[in-house]
């Protein structure tokens, strides 16, 4: 079973985001947060496009060196747990070995670490993190959460993940987590009991399928958006 002890940094591509969230045209001209994005290109790419993004992480406090030391500290050990848990994986055309994976991976980091300098004094790279994030109520129409919430169930604990899906909700009219599934591919049992919270708070909650799978099993997504904002 793919294991790690702690948090690592590991960024996703663009793309990536696009199909894990499930973002449309329409919802690229929002105003996007992204919660705990660690190396990921998303905002950079996204931002070349013309999408408003702020990124949120820890690791921002850091300069782009020290930065890739982490990721260099990091990267063999994830690698490496790939490769011994291979059948927890989906190895399609895209991704279709271990060495592909890395080389996908480090493109994603080296396109964030190009653009975290200018993002950073731009504002688009904020030194914060759940569950306590600097932005007034409603700041933004969209905060998503790639990999972090879920994925390290035993890590975080419920009351952080209950915590910081609150203050996601706060600061966006609507929330998208992927995936629901723990480091090991199972489902995290704390879906259900937000789904419960937040159904219980108002809020209109899905489970949706998206076109993204590369933890097998792990294609579908959280959403939670104000009741006020959907249909009917």
């Amino acid at each position: 079973m793919f294991t790690l002890d702690h948090i690592v940094p590991w960024g996703r591509s663009f793309d990536e985001y696009r199909r894990m969230f499930g973002l449309t045209d329409a919802d690229l001209a929002r105003t996007i947060v992204g919660c705990g994005d660690g190396p990921a290109s998303f905002n950079a790419e996204a931002t070349a496009r013309g999408t408003r993004v702020v990124s949120c992480d820890p690791i921002y406090r850091w300069g782009p060196m020290q930065i890739r030391e982490r990721i260099a500290a990091t990267s063999e050990t994830i690698l490496a747990q790939t490769r011994k848990n291979a059948a927890e994986f989906v190895w399609g055309d895209e991704i279709g070995s271990v060495e592909k994976l890395g080389q996908i991976r480090r493109q994603a980091m080296d396109a964030f670490l190009e653009d975290f300098e200018a993002g950073k004094a731009a504002g688009r790279y904020v030194e914060a993190e759940l569950p306590t994030l600097p932005f007034p109520d409603g700041a933004f129409d969209l905060a998503v959460c790639s990999h972090l919430l879920f994925l390290y169930t035993g890590q975080l604990g419920e009351a952080f993940h209950r915590a910081a899906i609150r203050e996601m909700c706060r600061v966006a009219s609507e929330v998208r987590i992927f995936p629901l599934l723990t480091l090991g591919g199972q489902r995290s049992p704390y879906v259900e009991t937000g789904v419960a919270e937040f159904c219980g708070a108002g809020f209109a909650v899905t489970l949706e399928r998206v076109s993204y799978e590369f933890q097998r099993g792990g294609n579908q997504m959280l959403r939670i958006r104000r009741a006020e904002l959907t249909d009917g």
